[in-house]
C-alpha cells in the first residue's frame, strides 16, 4: 500500500501477481482482504500478472461506482513503462486496432473498429533495450502487450506475446492522475525491482519522460 485515503488506496503491485487468486498462490484482491480483514475492498481496474505498479483499489460501494464511471468514460490518464530488446517500427505514435482473440490465450489487432483499442507512445534507447512511455486511452485486455509486438518491440520477458527471456515481465504502471472531488490527484511510482529496472533507469525516466514536456497527441 502506497497512498490510502477514506474513499481508495493506491497499491504498489508486484510483478507475478495475479489479480484474482490462482492455484499457487493468493491474487491481489484476497491478499490485501488477508493483510486488512477489518477493510473492505472495491476492484475499479486491473492489472496482467506480468505488470508491476499503481493499482487502485475504492474502499466502499459508492466510491467503487464513480471510478466505474471514470474509467468508462475514459477520466483517469495511466501512464506505462515498457522495456523491449528490439528497436520499433516508428520512434513514437499512435496504434489503433480492434482486439481479437487469438490462439493460446493471446490477443491481436485487427484493422475493423470493434472492441477498438487505442495506444500512444513514445520510445528511447537505453542502456542496449528499447525504453517505451505509454499512454493508454483505451483499457482492453493484453492491449499495451499487443501494442508494442505490433510494432516489432515485443515487451522483454512477456513469453505470451514473444517477449526475450528475462526475469520479469518488464512492463510497469508508473504514474496515474484523475479528479476526485475537485482535486487533481496525481501518484508516480518507479519501478524497483528487476534487473533491468536500475536508478539510472529511473532518472531517465524523470528527465527524458516529463510530463511537461511531452507532446502527446490529442484524443481522438
Amino acid at each position: 500500500m502506497l497512498f490510502r485515503t477514506n474513499d481508495y488506496w493506491i497499491i504498489d503491485k508486484p510483478a507475478g501477481m495475479s489479480f484474482h487468486a490462482e492455484s499457487e498462490g493468493l491474487g491481489v484482491m484476497q491478499s490485501l482482504a488477508a493483510a486488512y480483514p477489518n477493510q473492505a475492498f472495491f476492484p475499479v481496474h486491473r492489472l496482467d500478472k506480468i505488470t508491476s505498479g499503481l493499482l487502485i483499489v475504492a474502499c466502499h460501494a459508492k466510491a467503487a461506482a464513480v471510478f466505474g464511471n471514470m474509467f468508462e468514460k475514459h477520466e483517469v490518464e495511466k501512464r506505462y513503462l515498457a522495456l523491449s530488446a528490439r528497436k520499433p517500427k516508428k520512434k513514437q505514435g499512435t496504434i489503433s486496432g480492434g482486439m481479437q482473440p487469438s490462439r493460446r490465450g493471446q490477443w491481436k489487432l485487427s484493422q475493423d473498429n470493434e472492441n477498438l483499442a487505442s495506444t500512444q507512445f513514445f520510445s528511447a534507447s537505453f542502456q542496449g533495450c528499447r525504453l517505451f512511455i505509454v499512454r493508454p486511452l483505451t483499457g482492453k485486455t493484453h492491449q499495451i502487450r499487443v501494442a508494442l509486438k505490433s510494432l516489432g518491440s515485443p515487451i522483454l520477458g512477456d513469453f505470451r506475446y514473444g517477449g526475450e527471456e528475462a526475469d520479469r515481465g518488464y512492463l510497469h504502471a508508473y504514474a496515474l492522475q484523475f479528479d476526485w472531488q475537485g482535486d487533481i490527484k496525481r501518484y508516480v511510482c518507479l519501478p524497483v525491482f528487476g534487473e533491468r529496472f536500475s536508478s539510472e533507469l529511473s532518472d531517465f525516466v524523470v528527465t527524458q519522460f516529463d510530463e511537461s514536456l511531452l507532446k502527446w497527441p490529442s484524443r481522438k
